[in-house]
């Protein structure tokens, strides 16, 4: 596929992290920084040759996809890995904003791939540029009259939010509420990847017995805003399709 911004690649980005990160780390904000990062800055440092420049103060996850294809060690020390992405495409989608839609793969330099990521970024009200449409969206409705196979419940709290930001993702989105209600969500909402990392974890626990080596590919949808004191609930159905020896469940 062609287009404007279609296969720029960012420059590869070092990446690190301890074993005190491994649960919440998130390399792609974080780096190999061990401070508060000014996220606004981060995101706009690298703009796109042939796109217009977006506004990073209005943005938020639109869709992310993650294939799991080496484990992590639970700490980088003695060993250097980078973070290297490209774009897929940018898609003009009118009055109510742009898409970018870009593919991050973790990889020890010089060496092999651990995950590969593509994830999509939709800049709200920054549309209108005359660029392609890009593709549908596909959905994956639920099974009709086929009880779940699995439930996993997350009752997220007030603080839940500022306490999942020191991961290394200082989005003021989610820590203040002046950004939210800008973009007509009426205050501070949770981190998409906090939605996405429950919704995986649930999965894993509920149907993979919390082991890692079960998970291959987890990928989602933002359809919706998930505000600091919601109740998550994640439902799974069995679709009974198998391919390399590997199970799908939507």
């Amino acid at each position: 596929m062609s287009g404007p911004g279609v296969g720029f690649e960012y420059p590869s980005q070092e990446v690190s992290w301890l074993k005190r990160d491994q649960l919440t780390n998130l390399p792609a904000f974080k780096h190999t920084d061990q401070e508060v990062i000014d996220f606004y800055a981060r995101s706009a440092a690298t703009p796109i040759a042939n796109v217009p420049k977006f506004d990073s103060r209005r943005v938020v996850d639109g869709q992310r996809s993650m294939k799991f294809l080496k484990p992590l060690p639970p700490t980088s020390v003695g060993k250097k890995f980078e973070l290297r992405s490209k774009v897929l495409g940018v898609y003009d989608k009118g009055k109510v904003g742009t898409v970018i839609e870009t593919e991050t793969v973790l990889a020890e330099k010089g060496g092999d791939v651990y995950t590969k990521a593509v994830g999509s970024a939709f800049f709200i009200g920054q549309g209108n540029w005359g660029g392609p449409k890009g593709p549908s969206t596909v959905n994956y409705p639920p099974p009709e009259g086929k009880k779940s196979d699995a439930v996993h419940i997350l009752q997220t709290a007030k603080e839940s939010a500022h306490l999942y930001r020191l991961n290394g993702d200082y989005n003021p989105l989610h820590a203040t509420p002046e950004p939210g209600q800008e973009m007509g969500f009426g205050g501070a909402i949770m981190h998409g990847l906090f939605s996405w990392n429950s919704a995986c974890h649930g999965l894993l626990q509920t149907l993979g017995g919390s082991d890692p080596a079960n998970l291959r590919e987890f990928e989602a949808r933002f359809a919706a805003p998930v505000k600091p004191g919601d109740k998550l609930v994640t439902e799974a159905w069995r679709t009974g399709e198998v391919k390399d020896g590997w199970e799908e469940r939507d």
